[in-house]
């Protein structure tokens, strides 16, 4: 009897957590029949789709009024100080607490995990990644690290004023990163977010290039907190759905990460960087005053050693005549990214009894279908 009844409940048990699991899964866009541009996605439609990219995302979802998070991503598996990746960082509106800047803008490179966060936490986020970086074996004789930590103000919904974000969560969220399937919505960094006045949080999407092309992969990761008038696949929606800002005050920030393994320099990074804002511009974004939005752009198709006898880099790099179709699929994967926040993102109630619609899906989809963008 006691092996029945402990046989019974542990399959009980099974089923609910399959049930709540199930449950948490959202559909994402395309699975409504909704197109993101031309290009093809990647297997996964994720950042992951580039070869050695690991995301890690820790969920701070506590009592009533907690609601943050951490997401990292890294660029490869190796030692990122010592073997440092091409970067660039694009500054769409500047009302932000991005740190890292002034270094990866003068020498191109970037050499820690990239870390999201809320506003207010991202000093204790870098003083993690400081700790990362110097425990790391070959940094021993370190004495100086650019840490790249990037935020949205997730305060509608956190007690952003308490700092829940400890030191511990952001080494967890770049311990457990990894490749594959990302989660979106209502985790890591986009825990606590709002986007287009609903709940927004981390979304993801990628492209791979046709063979012609150069077979390149652009992958984009956003934290979703800003405002303006929402757009899909070209439609109104926030008009449709009377939500928009000037309406309703819509206000916040976008962080974009978008990583390539097409190989180019801090320049062409630059400029890939650029179009990722357009993408945030096709989703109905305005860059309001109030907003933080930036990009990050890196290339994982070579390494810059961080001392080596030579006195010269003999890289192999794209040419610019070749680098049109990365632009529009950074367009591409950053404006389904967003969408894709949004879709995966749940109502969530927090600090101050203040709850965040989701956005209605079943409301937005039938809107699509009218205009011939949904099956």
């Amino acid at each position: 009897m006691r092996f029945t009844f402990r046989f019974v409940l542990t399959v009980t048990s099974l089923v609910t957590i399959v049930s709540v699991t199930m449950a948490q899964i959202s559909k994402r866009p395309r699975e409504y029949g909704i197109k993101f541009g031309v290009l093809p996605t990647g297997p996964l439609n994720a950042i992951t789709d580039v070869p050695g990219v690991r995301v890690g995302q820790i969920t701070v979802n506590q009592g009533q009024n907690i609601r943050t998070g951490v997401t990292a991503i890294i660029p490869h598996g190796g030692n990122l100080f010592q073997q440092k990746s091409p970067a660039a960082i694009y500054i769409g509106n500047g009302f932000g607490k991005l740190t890292g800047y002034s270094q990866v803008e003068e020498l191109g490179t970037l050499e820690t995990p990239i870390i999201l966060t809320n506003t207010l936490s991202v000093p204790i986020a870098a003083d993690a990644v400081i700790d990362y970086t110097l425990a790391q074996k070959g940094n021993e004789q370190v004495r100086s690290v650019n840490t790249v930590v990037g935020e949205t103000n997730d305060g509608s919904l956190n007690d952003i004023r308490g700092r829940h974000v400890t030191k511990q969560h952001v080494l967890d969220a770049i311990q457990q990163a990894k490749t594959g399937l990302v989660e979106e919505g209502n985790v890591g960094a986009g825990t606590g977010t709002v986007c287009f006045g609903y709940k927004g949080g981390i979304g993801t999407a990628s492209r791979k290039l046709p063979a012609s092309l150069g077979g390149y992969t652009v992958g984009a990761l956003v934290q979703t907190n800003f405002g303006g008038v929402l757009q899909i696949a070209g439609v109104p929606i926030g008009v449709a759905l009377g939500k928009y800002s000037f309406k309703e005050k819509l206000d916040g920030s976008c962080m974009m990460v978008v990583l390539t393994d097409a190989p180019l320099d801090a320049r062409n990074l630059k400029r890939l960087a650029k179009r990722a804002f357009m993408g945030l511009a096709q989703t109905g974004g305005i860059a309001s005053n109030g907003s933080g939005d930036y990009v990050i752009a890196v290339s994982t198709a070579y390494r810059i050693p961080h001392e080596t006898a030579s006195s010269f880099d003999e890289l192999k790099l794209l040419r610019n005549d070749n680098i049109s179709p990365l632009f529009m699929a950074a367009i591409e994967a950053t404006e389904e990214a967003i969408i894709n926040s949004l879709f995966a993102a749940k109502t969530s109630t927090g600090d101050q009894g203040h709850t965040v619609e989701q956005l209605p899906i079943e409301k937005v989809v039938d809107l699509l279908k009218k205009a011939g963008q949904a099956r």
